[in-house]
């Protein structure tokens, strides 16, 4: 590896920065508000705020380690601790939702009183920041695991502003303070699969699986394909970081064929087929024993 690659993060971390100031803003107003109000749903919209604010600078932080050039003794580089970001942002987040559920659970015997009026009006302040953070993000979510993670922590928010809303109005019209609780519940309840699946996603990089959007199959196909090449064996396929996708691979060549222009002939084609940045091939004239392979 030469350190050349830009991960799809490194290059949206100037909306990750803006998201973050918009975030941090708002938490704090929030976070008073909420323990002034007495509103759990507003806690917890200000406990996944705070996860946004975390998350988003956890995830510019990994982003400057993934911008370090390889060492010796890590030749790929940095770019993992991308997905060992994602991989916390997920773990915190069904943290502090199990969190709100339990409380929730609590205040079911008891709601206690919400002053209504500062919390729709706090909630709509939310929603508005939200709103604008999504909008930053919005593109390069589908680019990025890391900054995947940021976006579902904000649409989480997002989702809890316009519920603290639907609860304040409620509240305000007919005094019924447990729908503070149900609507807390209802976030809690919102966030896990999401972030379960984001998780999924994150821990699948790092058992090096083969990404979601590329066959391996349909990936051996093509290398058969070219000209020279009689078998494809060892094959594997794997996620440095979201966007940058490596591979290495056996191929036996026609012996009429130069070993050098073999070798270019298959990476071109691979290249071009396939979103992999890091081709490593092993030309052989004759194929290994199938005990020798792994694939």
């Amino acid at each position: 590896m030469t350190g050349t690659f830009k991960s799809a993060a490194s290059q949206n971390k100037g909306r990750l920065k803006k998201a973050l100031l918009l975030t941090s803003i708002y938490l704090v107003a929030e976070a008073v508000g909420g323990w002034a109000t007495g509103s759990l749903a507003l806690l917890a919209d200000a406990a996944h705020m705070l996860t946004d604010a975390g998350g988003l600078a956890l995830a510019l932080l990994a982003i400057r380690f993934a911008e370090r050039a390889p060492t010796p003794q890590r030749t790929y580089g940095f770019y993992r601790a991308e997905i060992l970001a994602a991989v916390t942002n997920a773990v915190v987040l069904l943290g502090i939702s199990l969190m709100v559920l339990v409380e929730a659970y609590r205040r079911l015997a008891a709601p206690p009183e919400v002053r209504t009026g500062w919390m729709l009006g706090i909630a709509l302040v939310g929603l508005g920041v939200n709103a604008i953070s999504l909008f930053v993000l919005r593109d390069s979510a589908s680019e990025s695991l890391n900054v995947k993670g940021a976006y579902f922590e904000v649409l989480s928010d997002f989702v809890t502003s316009i519920g603290v809303i639907i609860a304040a109005g409620i509240m305000w019209v007919t005094h019924w303070y447990y729908a503070d609780v149900v609507i807390s519940a209802f976030i809690g309840l919102f966030i896990v699969p999401r972030t379960w699946m984001m998780l999924r996603e994150a821990v699948g990089v790092l058992l090096e699986g083969t990404p979601a959007n590329i066959g391996i199959e349909h990936v051996r196909t093509t290398m058969s394909s070219v000209d020279g090449v009689t078998d494809v064996h060892d094959l594997h396929v794997w996620s440095l970081t979201s966007g940058i996708n490596a591979l290495s691979a056996h191929v036996v060549r026609d012996r009429a064929v130069p070993h050098e222009e073999l070798l270019s002939r298959v990476r071109a084609e691979v290249g071009s087929r396939f979103p992999i940045a890091h081709v490593t091939l092993q030309i052989e004239s004759t194929k290994c024993a199938e005990g020798d392979t792994h694939l």
